[in-house]
């Protein structure tokens, strides 16, 4: 009669392998809407662009008979309208400098970082704070 002697208990290799994993994608889900942000972020721009090229203009004196010129003045129009009035604007005889302009560009630049923020907020995953800006 043959006696057994129990089988030794696995040892634990020290290095273990990695594991290979096929077909992994290593993308990292995102916390908050990143296309929405930058849509916003090159709406702000644009606009912001348009109101300094007609500052700009108005400073150095572009003739409003060029049609480049007339089209700037007359899409940045409305967008410094309802700031008109809240400072006076400095003006030799064809120089302007609007101050108008220069506080819609400001108020426009906050508008869309306020935006940009509500964004992250809103489509941030439950639990994580928004990154700051």
């Amino acid at each position: 009669m043959a006696v057994q002697q129990p089988a030794p208990a696995p040892v634990p290799p020290s290095n273990p392998a990695p594991a290979q994993i096929q077909g992994a994608s290593m993308t990292e889900q995102s916390p908050y809407n990143f296309r929405a942000t930058a849509v916003v972020g090159f709406i702000v721009a644009v606009v912001d662009i348009i109101i300094a090229a007609r500052f700009l203009g108005k400073l150095f004196g572009a003739s409003s008979q060029s049609a480049f010129v007339n089209l700037i003045y007359q899409v940045s129009a409305p967008m410094v309208a309802p700031f008109t009035g809240i400072f006076g604007d400095t003006a030799s005889r064809t120089n302007i400098f609007e101050t108008a302009s220069l506080v819609a560009i400001v108020v426009y630049a906050v508008i869309g970082w306020g935006i940009v923020a509500l964004i992250r907020i809103v489509t941030a995953p439950r639990g994580t704070r928004p990154a700051a800006s």
